[in-house]
């Protein structure tokens, strides 16, 4: 008897369970991953003008007219000013400074518009102009954390426990949210930031594959879209939180308290039965099969401990296992070099649209709502998808359908807002299809003994991508396109990778490295229950 038999026959309510648990765990990540829109926003601003009360007859605009050089657009430039007023340009504004030497970089600081943000770090520190690169920076530096975590949970988990390394990462990710929140400079700022980024590793990481380890081989599609639609949640929840809470230490507060409320519910949700069985701690997981065959209502249920036993010792699983064990084998090496790859390009395309949110014509409020809820048909279209297509062909082309879409947008005219805000919807929705199709993708590439190896070690070169795509932005100083070019590159280029992975639908979970080795074996339609039927469907 495999353990995938063991759910097919005591599947039911506890697993749906589960699942509510994990997916009120996985709200917490959008909510800090895409924090950068709103904590580093840049409001409009201007240089401070000094001496600005010996202008006390003229109106502000005629004051930033004497003071302030236009821009080629005719908007007043946010890093520039006169070095001595231009009366002049109060008879015709349209004149240009003959001396282009009276023209300095701010001298006295900053005036910032605060209509839409009542505070947030670029105006608390001034990271605006010759700062930008810093201001950018915060969301490296909280990457660079989730990339340092990816490695240390995905290690930690497989060696000690999934729910163990989950709570873990709960309870740091309040500590350091909340001294992030308390920071009071930059430097402290940079530091938290980054351990946040490595405690919510841990949730990312483990959260899919505790949920997955819990269903039977025809309901991981459902688990995988269900627990991603809540990210999809934590994205518009994100947007109401910006939107009531304007002062950034407090937003910081808001987002990290849920994580409080998870440290409450995780206590209820067990530890995976099937890394149990790899590790040989047989009895544990045998009691928690008996609970979930008794909340379940299979009373029927006798599997016996020895029973348990002879599938680790079939499978010899009880072994040590490292991020080197991932490329020992050939077909192993393939999948963890390739699946690298398009985890990479997965997260770079996603955050890199994630985290330019003006350009969509609406506010930055409803431009996070709404990318938030076009997610979600993403999300219901993959679920059908790769039942259908298979989990390759559904990972290759909504990678380059992505990079076709952010390509097209470089190419279409500017004054053609309604296209390409549609366009950009459209690279959205593929954007977030093929993150979806990630994780399922991923969680079922590697064998139970290394799951959370290979997730750890994908995740890690996600986080690079996320790391990375942030300071992209900063190419617009040498060519304006230039970071559309290269996001569109990448993705076009990671889902061609992606056709070189082996298909995994239909096919059973592997427990060890000799199942990923061998030919697959797919599971034949009549030894589970039919394909695409939700999980709840057990419980009758």
């Amino acid at each position: 008897m495999r353990f995938e038999d063991l759910l097919l026959e005591i599947g039911g309510r506890f697993q749906i369970l589960i699942l509510a648990v994990l997916c009120l765990l996985r709200i917490n990540l959008p909510m800090h991953f895409l924090l950068h829109n709103f904590l580093a926003a840049i409001p409009s601003h201007h240089c401070a003008i000094p001496h600005q009360e010996a202008f006390v007859n003229l109106t502000m605009e005629e004051v930033l007219l004497i003071s302030i050089p236009r821009k080629p657009d005719g908007t007043f430039s946010s890093c520039e000013m006169f070095s001595q007023p231009q009366f002049h340009l109060l008879l015709n504004s349209s004149l240009q400074p003959e001396n282009k030497s009276i023209i300095q970089h701010c001298q006295h600081g900053w005036v910032y518009d605060h209509s839409q943000f009542t505070s947030t770090i670029s105006t608390q520190w001034d990271l605006v102009c010759e700062q930008r690169g810093l201001n950018q920076a915060t969301a490296t530096f909280f990457f660079i954390g989730v990339t340092m975590g990816a490695m240390v949970f995905g290690y930690l988990s497989d060696r000690f426990g999934r729910k163990t390394m989950l709570q873990l990462s709960l309870v740091c990710s309040v500590v350091f949210g909340m001294l992030s929140a308390a920071s009071v400079s930059y430097t402290m700022l940079a530091i938290t930031r980054t351990l946040t980024g490595v405690a919510l590793s841990g949730i990312s990481l483990i959260v899919v594959p505790l949920g997955m380890e819990w269903v039977d081989v025809q309901h991981r599609t459902f688990t995988g879209i269900l627990t991603s639609i809540f990210w999809s949640v934590g994205n518009m929840l994100l947007a109401l939180a910006a939107y009531l809470v304007r002062e950034w230490h407090w937003l910081l507060v808001a987002v990290t308290g849920p994580c409080l409320l998870s440290i409450v519910c995780l206590w209820w949700v067990p530890e995976s039965a099937r890394w149990l069985i790899a590790k040989g701690k047989v009895k544990q997981a045998h009691r928690h099969l008996l609970r979930c065959a008794r909340i379940n209502g299979r009373k029927d249920f006798d599997v016996s401990p020895e029973t348990l036993t002879r599938m680790a010792t079939d499978k010899n699983m009880g072994g040590s296992y490292s991020y080197i064990s991932l490329f020992r084998t050939p077909v192993l090496r393939k999948i963890s070099l390739c699946s690298g790859v398009v985890w990479f390009g997965v997260a770079f395309s996603y955050y890199g649209m994630s985290m330019n949110l003006t350009g969509f014509g609406l506010n930055i409020y409803l431009s996070q709502f709404v990318f938030g809820i076009i997610e979600i048909p993403a999300k219901m279209v993959m679920y059908v998808l790769v039942n259908r297509v298979g989990r390759r062909q559904s990972q290759a082309w909504t990678l380059i359908l992505t990079g076709l879409c952010i390509g097209a947008n470089i190419v279409i005219p500017k004054p053609f807002t309604s296209l390409r805000s549609a366009v950009a919807i459209m690279a959205k929705g593929f954007s977030e299809a093929a993150f979806t199709t990630v994780y399922l993708y991923t969680s079922e590439l590697y064998p139970t003994i290394l799951r959370q190896n290979g997730m750890g070690y994908t995740s890690f070169m996600a986080r690079l991508g996320g790391a990375l795509a942030p300071l992209v932005f900063l190419l617009d100083e040498a060519w304006r396109s230039l970071p559309e070019v290269t996001y569109c590159g990448v993705a076009v280029c990671s889902g061609a990778v992606a056709f070189l992975l082996p298909e995994t639908l239909n096919v059973r979970l592997p427990e060890g490295i000799e199942d990923i080795e061998k030919p697959q074996v797919k599971v034949p339609p009549e030894a589970s229950a039919p394909e695409g039927v939700p999980l709840q469907a057990l419980l009758k």
